[in-house]
């Protein structure tokens, strides 16, 4: 009894020491490029290296974020049951799933360790006085951490949870033996195990992180590239963007933001018909826009929009699916996370991005709301009469929310401040308006929205990271150069090749997250893209109108579970509210594809 006390007591400790470092490392996100900017009006340089103090913030934050992610159960998977919790009954699967999951992330955090001494033999400076190695050192903490918290979470047995240890034990000893690698076809029976483990919950980035080792692993590669590659993608000058954005749109979920913004909407297109769908499209693009994940839109919004539309006379099966598809009506505005990450991925301006995605996501959001102008009038819905009044003090109640958009632009488009400083100093806006302004929480609420939105971005970076190690392979095997070479022969057409690039990326957005969907197929199909002529910019658009698409393509649409989760409905029944909406979507992303014009009509 005293040693299960014992490792509470040591979990609890381990958890507040987790916050605590993430307090700290997301207030130098934060603070490190706003004092950057204001220094810059004096034409001055308060911290060395700024950017580069920044960039290596956001690795810590993305390995803490996935230890609390890890500790709570949170990490991303394909399944909405989490593999490790305390079952009573025995599952073979399970436990397959568990095991390989532990030896996954042990392997990858030795190869961190790895990875950590070569750096400390060259001990190459990140900013002066700090060698890169110290930066990259909570990798290999991070995985061993997991590895701990996945352990003991696997199962109250002791002696389940140390079947688990002699099995991964015994892995480890035939594997560095050299055993396996000797027998072929091994690679194809574990790489069946890891799809087997992520149908029963395995998160995605030990999945991907396990692929990328077997493929390593059977070339005989040394597999430090994975956390290498992870070191690379998540310090990108771009990348603390995420958790910037990402925490203004947890600061706004939480306070009242969302109701001041629904009356101000509500009170200037309720007037025409279907105008609170109107309203329910804009404010959930909004915010999908702001937290990157409509996932988020849906859980958070859903229990107010929904009721809301049902009041007002919509039908359930219309109320159900709007609702459903416009979780993830924002990502093609900025600061989208998703666009920024396709940037970095393929080497594309963050801000060429942005302008792109502006006409083909203002085209996506108009013809929803056609389509609900069309069902207020089948519906007979009462209009509700124009008021002037209203929409003045609605306004005046919510005008620093209104504002928001406006600083965006204004901050990426100026030219004075980088987008991550636009992205920190909007943090300090948000944070300034609803605790001083409109009161709507304290101080002392901060540290819950932080370690909460730390733990969604360590499950985000964490995926990009270990990605863009199995990226890393594919490039090394040359297999964006044999699949272009295939589809040289195979595919002559640049429009029979863009209708294949929109099956495929239907396929996928319905069946991957999008972030690591982004990571694995961008150096894949961007190649692609330049041999038929296809801009750069518009592949980009083309890749996440078609994601957005698949996230509410039956059969496994990922806005189809949550949608089903959180409003109790069959999914059945979500999947038949969502039909006339996934034809009108699928329209406007065919115009997307093939009108080039749409996307590039103020590029450059």
């Amino acid at each position: 009894m005293t040693g299960i006390k014992d490792k509470k007591l040591l979990l609890r400790w381990l958890e507040q020491g987790e916050s605590i470092i993430a307090l700290f490392v997301f207030a130098g996100i934060v603070l490190v490029p706003v004092f950057e900017a204001l220094a810059r009006l004096f034409n001055v340089s308060i911290i060395p290296g700024a950017p580069i103090w920044t960039q290596h913030l956001t690795l810590w934050v993305a390995f803490i974020g996935a230890m609390i992610a890890s500790q709570n159960n949170k990490l991303l998977s394909l399944t909405s049951k989490p593999l490790f919790t305390h079952d009573r009954s025995y599952n073979i699967g399970k436990f397959i799933a568990r095991t390989a999951s532990v030896i996954i992330v042990i392997s990858l955090m030795i190869a961190s360790i790895e990875l950590i001494k070569i750096e400390f033999q060259y001990s190459v400076p990140v900013v002066p006085g700090i060698p890169r190695w110290v930066a990259q050192i909570i990798m290999p903490i991070g995985f061993a951490v997991i590895a701990i918290q996945l352990i003991y979470l696997s199962s109250n047995s002791k002696f389940y949870r140390g079947v688990i240890l002699i099995v991964t034990l015994f892995w480890f000893v035939i594997s560095y033996a050299g055993f396996l690698q000797e027998l072929g076809w091994t690679i194809w029976i574990f790489g069946t195990l890891i799809l087997v483990s992520l149908v029963y919950g395995m998160p995605i980035f030990i999945g991907l992180g396990g692929i990328a080792v077997l493929l390593f692993w059977k070339d005989f590669t040394p597999i430090t590239a994975i956390p290498a590659e992870t070191y690379r993608i998540v310090v990108s000058p771009s990348l603390p963007t995420i958790p910037l954005f990402t925490l203004v749109g947890f600061v706004l979920a939480e306070s009242g933001a969302s109701r001041r913004m629904m009356s101000f909407f509500k009170s200037a297109f309720s007037w025409i018909p279907g105008g609170t769908p109107i309203i329910v499209v804009i404010l959930s693009g909004f915010f999908t826009a702001m937290t990157g994940g409509s996932g988020v839109t849906i859980l958070a919004l859903g229990g107010l929009l929904y009721p809301m539309l049902r009041k007002e006379g919509y039908s359930e099966m219309f109320s159900l699916g709007l609702i459903t598809v416009a979780g993830s009506l924002g990502l093609l505005f900025p600061p989208s996370l998703p666009l920024i990450i396709y940037s970095v991925s393929a080497g594309v301006s963050v801000k060429d991005a942005f302008v792109a995605g502006f006409i083909p996501g203002t085209l996506l959001i108009v013809l929803i709301g056609i389509w609900a102008v069309y069902q207020g009038k089948v519906q007979k819905i009462e209009r509700i009469p124009f008021n002037w009044k209203k929409v003045f003090s609605s306004t005046k109640e919510s005008i620093w929310e209104i504002l928001i958009p406006i600083f965006i632009l204004l901050g990426i488009f100026t030219g004075y401040m980088t987008l991550v400083e636009t992205a920190a100093a909007l943090v300090i806006y948000v944070l300034i308006i609803e605790i001083y302004i409109y009161k709507d929480f304290k101080w002392k609420n901060i540290s819950k929205i932080v370690i909460d939105c730390t733990a969604l971005i360590g499950g985000v970076l964490i995926i990009l990271g270990v990605a863009m190690g199995l990226t890393s392979y594919l490039v090394d095997a040359q297999i964006p150069l044999k699949l272009l070479a295939w589809v040289k022969t195979a595919i002559s057409s640049k429009y029979v090749f863009l209708l294949m690039l929109n099956i495929l990326l239907l396929l996928v957005g319905s069946l991957m997250d999008i972030f690591s969907a982004i990571i694995v197929f961008v150096p894949l199909l961007a190649p692609l893209g330049d041999y038929f002529g296809i801009h750069p910019v518009h592949m980009a658009i083309i890749f996440i109108a078609n994601l957005e698409l698949g996230f509410i393509t039956p059969p496994v649409g990922m806005n189809l579970f949550l949608s089903a989760y959180r409003f109790d409905k069959p999914m059945l029944k979500v999947y038949r509210s969502t039909l006339p909406f996934f034809v009108v979507r699928l329209l406007a992303v065919l115009a997307i594809t093939y009108i080039p014009i749409i996307s590039l009509g103020f590029i450059d």
